[in-house]
């Protein structure tokens, strides 16, 4: 989408497709499902977890921050990483609203 573009759409479209394409990648999606899972902040190697290489792992974190659904905290050289709650409640509220607009009529083919 074009930077001139975007203005045809609305603010919760636009934020909508940037969180789309902030986890339209398996690696993003698998560091989510990790924090997801550990409910808490980790600190962990998570080129042991998920077996990727530390700059790839590094990327990835940069566009899950970048886009808020996550974010770190600093302690001397040890990073720790956390779902943002306030923003994942959005997320969710995002996805559903669009999801929620679909109603199944079970009345076979659509076209």
């Amino acid at each position: 989408m074009g930077v001139t573009k975007s203005d045809l759409f609305t603010a919760e479209q636009n934020d909508l497709a940037q969180m789309a394409k902030a986890i339209a990648h398996p690696a993003r999606v698998a560091i989510i499902q990790h924090l997801l899972n550990a409910n808490t902040c980790i600190n962990s190697d998570l080129v042991q977890e998920l077996g990727l290489a530390q700059p790839t792992i590094s990327q990835h974190l940069r566009e899950l921050k970048d886009s808020g659904i996550i974010k770190g905290t600093i302690e001397g050289v040890s990073v720790s990483y956390c779902i943002d709650p306030v923003r994942w409640a959005e997320i969710k509220g995002l996805f559903n609203i669009m999801f929620d607009q679909y109603e199944d009529l079970s009345t076979g083919d659509c076209c």
